[in-house]
């Protein structure tokens, strides 16, 4: 940080002030003024007042310019604080319609050393899948971990579950995400916006980000004095959803509003096939149909605004509430004893076992911003309820018979609740024209509550703490330098279990009834810092980019204190309670060229973790809580790992574009008991490649586009047992769309295809691959918007 504040400083330092007006002398508020050669500027505020501070002496040339107006261009001489003003006169020709490009999503891409992803409103409605992250597979270096039709986990470059941030209107969502059957709690039809960062990001988001970052939100802000919004109606076939959701918002001059709610209601999906071998077990299916895996979704959100000069603040208010059924025959510790007949008799009722799920979330989001400074800071609030239901079932040494006296629900399997607190800080300041610093902090304050029957992760109470430093050193027009350090404190604190049951002990004066001890007391303080370094070189055609850096991740409850039945997966899982904090060493490289015609961006990564950690499967099976599951335990192994993403397109002629995305990771242990093994779940080796054809209009059509895709997927035979290995694969897409108008009343539609031939294949990462359940079926997704807006008097 001194090197860059060295290198950008000036031993003069002034300032240029003044006011901007109009031929009758009032104040033109957001009127630019830019200086050359400098690359700095200003702009007026409701006064008509500008600054522009920290510039040295010399002549320069000022443009200042307002909309409507013509601009005015002179020179003037610094030597000195000196003051400039302006009178614009309205501009008395019209114009010719211009076309305004959006060129953000490259532009933001070209700023950062770490390689991204930008989507927008219409890509997610183009590419609507069962759940938002679904919607994002097609995102080179980003899969997701399926869990049925209804919910799914991200996973960046192979890496998943506490390992990649999901950050919601500038408030990280925090929930059960431990769980591979815990979705995210996010509205999918309230999210217009969302940046992938692939690779370690913990710099700014924290420990959490050493795989990744997943930011989305609004960013959408309604003009002065209108009013408007959407209707959103979706169909899918393959599991009969019908889901509306309507969005309405009004803006006066300084304060606006903005309302969303959304119902999602589904049935049990579609396979194709008529049973699945769960282990040495088959499964029969009614009509191909994934018994008991219906369910809703009620969503509720609102954005309160307020807008002035320098001054935006924004109050988000949401709940999701939801309830879906677990797949009948893969929740327990008997598959085999499922009533066929109570499930099978309706596809859309939800029976035992089942989840309910509650996620409120309240945060503000308020910035300040001046010529040169940037301060943000946000005050978060999340209260997550979770529910598994299912029926009361004698296992080991439980009681046959549920007792009177519990002081819960016997058929309530678990429950957690957990309240987040939050309070981040950042300010952004340009030292010059050349340098920018940015710092910030990040606090966060966990209470994670547990109860029901079953047992698998203490109550526990988690506080952390991380402030960082970032730099941005312009070196030219074409080259910039980046880096960052942060520092990260975390304290969790866990509490003791006991089970509710007693169990025979065979001790010194035989045998004797105990309430064993799942998990003991735990107190465990983590720190570390992190450190990154890049480079970036960007013309109009090319990119070309470098980032090294160490990132860390603190162990979570799980796996420090984990003790108890997966009913998902069958398994018995055991944490250990002195686990490190994860380390993490990443090179990440990228380059791309774009034309006219080509496109190709290639980002290649090296990665080495000192002790990644995860769930090792043993020889031992678990005898005291069940029918001898297998025992699984947290472990530490030396990890490294590489791979690359390819994404390109050609475009054949004026309206048809020809398009690849590929990815691959390789990942090898090389310590531990599984030595030369990959890590658990590893994704293979896939790629997309696409036809596309679009218009600006055919007849009365707008935007028309059409294409054809086959997803091709290699097999994964590196697998770390229970795993089975994985055959290749490939699967036909196709979508439709366009804006339609009837009178003057335009509607969007958005037509999918998926999984056209009803292919029978397997995803290595989804969540019910080690009971060989298939992909989902043929699937028809239509999804229509229809906008709407006005005018305020």
């Amino acid at each position: 940080m001194l090197l860059f504040y060295y290198l950008s400083f000036g031993q003069n330092n002034h300032k240029l002030q003044g006011y901007i007006v109009d031929e009758n002398n009032e104040a033109l508020a957001g009127a630019i003024i830019t200086l050359s050669p400098s690359l700095k500027s200003g702009i007026t505020n409701s006064s008509g007042y500008y600054s522009i501070p920290s510039l040295q002496k010399g002549e320069y040339i000022v443009k200042v310019s307002f909309i409507g107006f013509d601009p005015i261009i002179d020179t003037i001489n610094i030597i000195s604080n000196t003051s400039y003003n302006a009178q614009l006169k309205v501009k008395t020709h019209s114009i010719n319609e211009i076309v305004v490009t959006d060129n953000y999503a490259q532009e933001r891409k070209k700023s950062e050393a770490l390689n991204m992803e930008v989507v927008d409103a219409s890509y997610l409605k183009q590419h609507l899948g069962g759940s938002l992250m679904n919607s994002l597979e097609k995102l080179a270096g980003v899969t997701t971990i399926a869990i049925g039709s209804g919910d799914s986990k991200p996973v960046i470059r192979g890496l998943g579950f506490n390992r990649v941030v999901v950050v919601e209107n500038h408030l990280k969502h925090d929930a059960q995400q431990w769980g591979a059957d815990h979705g995210l709690e996010i509205d999918q039809y309230a999210i217009d916006h969302i940046e992938v960062i692939k690779g370690p990001a913990s710099l700014q988001y924290g420990s959490d980000a050493i795989g990744g970052v997943i930011d989305m939100g609004n960013k959408q802000l309604p003009l002065p004095k209108t009013f408007g919004g959407t209707i959103d109606l979706s169909g899918k076939t393959n599991n009969n959803l019908l889901a509306n959701s309507i969005n309405v918002f009004a803006r006066g001059k300084v304060l606006y509003a903005d309302v969303r709610g959304t119902y999602i209601d589904f049935a049990d999906y579609k396979v194709p096939a008529s049973h699945i071998d769960i282990y040495s077990y088959k499964a029969t299916l009614h009509n191909n149909q994934m018994r008991n895996t219906a369910g809703y979704e009620k969503n509720l959100k609102a954005t309160l605004g307020f807008v002035k000069d320098q001054f935006h603040s924004k109050l988000f208010i949401s709940s999701v509430r939801s309830k879906k059924g677990f797949f009948a025959n893969a929740h327990g510790l008997e598959p085999k004893n499922v009533d066929t007949q109570l499930h099978d008799k309706s596809n859309r009722d939800i029976s035992y076992p089942y989840q309910s799920v509650s996620h409120v979330k309240v945060n503000s989001h308020n910035q300040f911003t001046w010529v040169n400074t940037k301060l943000e800071f946000d005050l978060g609030f999340q209260r997550n309820f979770r529910q598994e239901w299912s029926k009361y079932t004698s296992h080991g040494y439980m009681p046959p018979v549920a007792p009177a006296e519990l002081d819960f629900d016997p058929n309530l399997e678990r429950q957690f609740e957990k309240y987040v607190y939050a309070a981040n800080v950042k300010l952004s300041h340009n030292i010059n024209d050349k340098l920018n610093i940015k710092l910030g902090t990040n606090n966060q304050f966990q209470d994670n509550r547990i109860d029901g029957r079953g047992f698998i992760i203490p109550a526990y109470k988690q506080y952390q703490l991380g402030g960082f430093i970032i730099g941005k050193y312009q070196l030219d027009n074409t080259r910039q330098l980046l880096a960052g350090f942060r520092f990260d404190n975390g304290h969790i604190k866990s509490d003791a279990y006991y089970d509710w049951f007693s169990s025979p002990v065979n001790g010194p004066d035989g045998i004797s009834q105990q309430y064993l001890q799942r998990a003991g007391e735990l107190d465990r303080n983590f720190s570390n810092i992190s450190w990154s370094v890049g480079y970036v070189h960007s013309t109009e055609k090319l990119t070309m980019k470098a980032n090294i850096g160490k990132s860390f991740r603190i162990p979570i409850a799980k796996e420090l204190a984990a003790h108890g039945v997966n009913y998902h997966r069958f398994s018995y899982e055991i944490g250990k309670s002195t686990l490190s904090p994860e380390i993490s060493y990443q090179l990440d490289l990228g380059i791309a060229y774009q034309n006219h015609k080509l496109s190709i961006e290639v980002t290649p990564f090296v990665n080495y973790f000192s002790n990644y950690i995860y769930l090792n499967p043993t020889s031992e099976f678990d005898r005291l809580y069940g029918n001898g599951n297998q025992i699984f335990t947290y472990t530490e192994s030396e990890v490294f790992r590489f791979g690359a993403e390819l994404n390109a397109s050609y475009q054949l002629s004026p309206n048809i574009d020809l398009g690849v995305i590929g990815e691959y990771v390789y990942s090898e242990q090389l310590t531990g008991t599984k030595k030369g093994f990959t890590l658990p779940f590893s994704p293979p080796a896939s790629a997309i490649i696409q036809l596309k054809y679009h218009k600006d209009k055919i007849g009365s059509v707008l935007k028309p586009y059409a294409s054809v895709e086959s997803k091709l997927t290699a097999a994964q035979n590196r697998v770390v047992p229970p795993e089975e290995p994985t055959k290749a694969s490939q699967v036909i897409n196709m979508t439709f769309g366009g804006e339609f108008k009837l009178k003057q009343q335009s509607i969007n539609l958005a037509f999918q295809v998926t999984n056209l031939f009803n292919t029978k294949y397997f995803n290595h990462t989804s969540f019910y691959r080690l009971i060989n359940v298939p992909e989902p079926g043929r699937n028809f997704i239509l999804h229509v918007t229809i906008p709407f807006t006005g005018r305020l008097n």
